[in-house]
């Protein structure tokens, strides 16, 4: 049984849910998107109590995040955060449906044998029939290819995406994690086919601008939207880090993040972005998310959120100013070099 203080009593969204969010259109098509997107790749498994995530998603409606960012394979164990929000759908979400955005993907290990991972149309479209059973819902609004296939002609691939938007199952199209020549010719081939891509999803901070060598400027060209994902390097642009690593931090038991990755240098960076953020009246992460969402050709910062305090703390990093050019500058010594990763 979910424990809730809101548990037993129906539950309504803030009313004021839509008066302090300017939304964000994805490139050139008529979606729009929160400047900041709630995703579900941590802290929503199975290995969590379903009150925690519940209070995060209702919480995070209140604030006029739209945007629910999932992937077939995001627990643990592989599922479990798509069946969470199945869940929290079916208790509190479900009047709301259409005032959701809400995406999956698939491409990356799933299930055993040769049909479970990969770009083929048979393990995609299968992928997504799952990923609608664990969720409750009749159609995602953006699918994505999670990963460019080497093992499989892209024709295929996209032939795939175009292929679920024809039978009703999503409505817009996207492609995760590819590379500028591959981002264009899968924007060519879907043009052909009549469904447009609609949404580029690549990782983005700071830390790591691997994507400001092309593949802003390749989605741009497409016209589709940015969902940059790990805007805060998986905590490490967080003050999580700055005094070394604590016990039970994320880089002592997550499979994505390891001591290793908060080198000294790193967190001599961190610290000194961090009197940069202080100095706007900003916390590390504040910063660092305004710091993505500076380039217009980003749509959305995608974030993770542990509790309810830590959502809200970073949903704060709205109500900051631009960023200067002045402040732009500050940072740039302290961040990756355009282009590559730290």
């Amino acid at each position: 049984m979910i424990t809730d203080d809101r548990t037993d009593r129906a539950w309504t969204p803030a009313a004021d849910r839509y008066t302090a969010t300017d939304y964000r259109r994805a490139g050139r098509s008529g979606l729009l998107l929160p400047p900041i997107s709630l995703g579900l790749w941590q802290n929503f498994g199975a290995d969590r109590p379903l009150a925690t995530p519940r209070a995060i998603l209702r919480r995070a409606f209140d604030l006029g995040v739209t945007h629910i960012d999932l992937a077939n394979n995001y627990g643990p164990p592989y599922g479990a955060a798509e069946t969470t929000f199945g869940a929290v759908l079916a208790s509190d979400l479900r009047p709301y449906r259409d005032e959701l955005l809400i995406s999956t993907k698939a491409g990356y290990d799933m299930w055993p044998g040769p049909y479970g991972d990969g770009g083929s149309r048979k393990y995609l479209v299968a992928s997504l029939d799952q990923s609608l059973r664990r969720t409750g819902l009749d159609y995602v609004d953006v699918f994505y290819s999670h990963r460019r296939d080497p093992d499989t002609p892209l024709e295929e691939t996209m032939g795939a995406l175009d292929a679920v938007v024809r039978a009703g199952k999503a409505l817009y199209v996207g492609i995760s994690n590819y590379s500028p020549a591959d981002t264009a010719r899968a924007a060519e081939l879907l043009a052909e086919l009549g469904t447009p891509l609609t949404m580029h999803q690549p990782r983005y901070s700071i830390f790591d601008r691997h994507v400001e060598a092309g593949v802003l400027d390749a989605a741009a060209t497409a016209g589709a939207g940015v969902a940059v994902f790990s805007p805060l390097a998986q905590g490490r642009l967080t003050d999580r880090y700055l005094n070394g690593v604590p016990e039970g931090s994320r880089a002592t038991r997550s499979a994505y993040l390891s001591t290793d990755d908060v080198t000294e240098d790193l967190v001599a960076r961190a610290r000194a972005l961090d009197e940069i953020a202080g100095a706007r009246g900003q916390t590390l992460a504040q910063l660092a998310l305004r710091w993505v969402l500076r380039d217009p050709r980003v749509t959305t910062a995608i974030i993770g959120a542990s509790s309810v305090a830590q959502l809200e703390a970073n949903m704060q990093a709205l109500s900051g100013p631009d960023l200067t050019a002045e402040e732009v500058a500050a940072v740039e010594p302290w961040a990756a070099p355009s282009g590559s990763t730290l």
